[in-house]
């Protein structure tokens, strides 16, 4: 199975960086292509580099789209002629649909056929969002696929992709809140506790190194402990914060005063999503 990336930016680096660690691609099996060629210099050493998007996408059985919006119409006009027929074509950009993807993938003859009752795009996509946190192995990376994706397909894209971490499939309709839970979320957790570290800080000699440290060790030695012991976070705080304790003086003021910023954190994003999927569809009237 011959896997090609177009794009090279941070993303489409670190996915064809994991692809080829894992053992899953070899060097003549990945095959890359940016309009920066420049970029791709030290990959040459284990993918290969094609000469055009184009000649990529006639050799590949998965082709990831790792590409702005404004990009992607039309990189996918450029490859759609050269695409084999059975191709699975991967967006990286949640923000653009299935219709306007396919649509971009089709030719001219697409709005008639579509207008006849006709499945006018045989093509196979998906859409995936993975974590920065793939870069230690541990995504929650979202998927979704159009209705012409196979079982067969679906199983060769979770075995690349796991090598990230978890694999979560959602319907396209959720991928706008899936991608602030598990793609936003990591700026959510650092912003939340840059502001207790620095609260802290206010109140001890302790070097900011190790608060950090010891903020970091024990959120993390938390979470597992939820994972592993399956407690809900209502068990956590029962078990840490005795009554009248020192503990439950201060989960009372996180559940009495944060609520109103976590309302308003997601009634932001999501208006901002909203706003730039807008303007991502846009590029493809």
């Amino acid at each position: 199975m011959k896997v090609g990336i177009i794009g090279f930016g941070s993303m489409g680096r670190m996915m064809a960086e994991k692809f080829a660690a894992s053992g899953l691609v070899s060097k003549n099996s990945l095959l890359l292509a940016s309009r920066s060629p420049e970029k791709l210099k030290d990959a040459k050493k284990w993918a290969t580099v094609t000469g055009s998007n184009a000649e990529l996408a006639a050799s590949s059985d998965i082709v990831f789209l790792c590409l702005r919006p404004f990009d992607l119409k039309g990189v996918l006009e450029e490859i759609r002629d050269s695409l084999k027929e059975n191709t699975l074509v991967v967006s990286l950009n949640g923000s653009v649909s299935f219709k306007n993807l396919e649509k971009s993938l089709s030719d001219a003859s697409y709005e008639v056929e579509e207008a006849s009752g006709k499945n006018p795009a045989p093509h196979k996509i998906a859409k995936v969002i993975p974590s920065v946190t793939a870069e230690v192995d541990r995504s929650q990376t979202l998927v979704c696929y159009n209705d012409n994706v196979t079982t067969e397909d679906k199983g060769n894209l979770k075995r690349l992709l796991t090598c990230m971490g978890d694999l979560i499939e959602l319907p396209e309709k959720e991928l706008g809140m899936g991608s602030e839970l598990v793609s936003c979320m990591p700026g959510f957790i650092a912003s939340v506790f840059d502001v207790l570290v620095k609260s802290a800080e206010e109140h001890t000699e302790i070097p900011h190194d190790q608060v950090v440290r010891m903020v970091l060790q024990t959120m993390i030695a938390t979470g597992e402990l939820m994972l592993k012991k399956d407690m809900s976070f209502e068990d956590v705080v029962t078990r840490v914060a005795t009554p009248g304790g020192i503990t439950e003086e201060g989960t009372k003021v996180v559940y009495e005063q944060f609520p109103e910023t976590a309302r308003v954190l997601f009634e932001k994003t999501l208006q901002k999503r909203k706003l730039t999927a807008k303007k991502a569809e846009a590029q493809f009237e």
